[in-house]
């Protein structure tokens, strides 16, 4: 059974440890958080050790996950110091998205996981819901062709205003998912918008060239109401077409040569009943991985594809701040 630790424990990090808790190789053992009261709340809860201080924790439990669930600016700015001291004492780490704010700060922890040979994860939990499963065994299947283009929305509410808070802390998502069905990203061209009053860029319209040549595009917005949110995503090739809904509750498959669309609904799959179920299904998926002595390179959503999602997204920003099409590191 493996022991975890979590690092940080408001709203995420105790959805994160409630997925350890229910996953069947994994056992919960510790907390920690700098706010006394936060980490006092989250082990009374959970009957656990607590801990203020990560060291602290890290010298006295015999680890052999920590999950990072801290916050920071953009969501990832407080993610370097606690990813980096549980890589040094030879921790195993799923880290919440994005992987840093800083692309220094990322490729700074994706290299010493690999120089010291351990497993580290990013939550891009939209890849682990049956729906995108399904929707990627259908383009290996060949059942679209060759693929031509794909179209990603996501468009939510939030008023946080950063200046790039928008690109950065949202739409790993939105790339992740799109380089899982597509591929990876080589050059993209940025426009943004600011809302009135906003400092964010809130909105943001991304064309996207692929290694395998194909065209996409993703429209992005923390502009839209609570009551109307929008996720979307459309794959089309030479054989057919298929949208995506909401992640995990909608598929649909449109074959060119057929009047029939084959639908499958979140329902048949079973086990998503809502969007924190998709942090269930991607924690557990990791624990089974490193408890089977999967390979760090064999991890799904790793440490690797959580800094490749931000390298695109940091090419979109400096293709709105310079202007012009970017080329993407790889």
């Amino acid at each position: 059974m493996l022991k975890v630790g979590v690092i940080g424990v408001r709203d995420i990090g105790n959805l994160h440890a409630d997925c350890y808790r229910s996953s069947p190789h994994a056992e919960l053992v510790a907390v920690c958080d700098i706010i006394p009261e936060r980490a006092d709340a989250a082990a009374a809860r959970l009957g656990v050790a607590r801990y203020y201080n990560m060291h602290e924790m890290l010298a006295n439990e015999d680890l052999d996950i920590v999950d990072v669930s801290t916050g920071g600016k953009e969501n990832g700015g407080d993610h370097y110091a606690p990813v980096m001291a549980a890589l040094e004492a030879g921790k195993h780490v799923l880290c919440e998205k994005p992987i840093s704010n800083s692309i220094e700060h990322a490729r700074e922890m994706e290299k010493r996981a690999r120089e010291k040979g351990l497993c580290f994860a990013i939550n891009l939990n939209y890849r682990f819901t049956p729906a995108c499963i399904t929707a990627r065994r259908w383009i290996e299947e060949g059942r679209l062709g060759e693929l031509n283009f794909v179209n990603k929305v996501l468009w939510i509410a939030n008023p946080r205003d950063d200046e790039w808070f928008h690109m950065r802390a949202l739409h790993p998502h939105s790339i992740d998912v799109m380089r899982v069905l597509c591929g990876d990203i080589q050059y993209v061209h940025a426009f943004m918008k600011r809302s009135e009053g906003r400092t964010c860029w809130s909105n943001a319209s991304i064309n996207l060239r692929f290694t395998n040549g194909m065209i996409g595009h993703l429209t992005g917005s923390y502009d839209m109401t609570t009551r109307h949110p929008m996720e979307r995503t459309e794959v089309a090739g030479t054989k057919g077409r298929l949208v995506l809904q909401k992640v995990f509750e909608d598929l649909w498959l449109y074959p060119h040569e057929s009047d029939e669309v084959i639908h499958v609904h979140n329902s048949i799959f079973g086990g998503i009943q809502g969007f924190d179920d998709t942090f269930r299904v991607r924690i557990h998926r990791f624990c089974e991985q490193v408890a089977e002595g999967a390979a760090p390179d064999e991890i799904e959503g790793s440490g690797r594809d959580g800094l490749i999602v931000q390298e695109v997204i940091e090419a979109a920003i400096r293709s709105q701040r310079d202007g012009g099409v970017v080329q993407v590191p790889l």
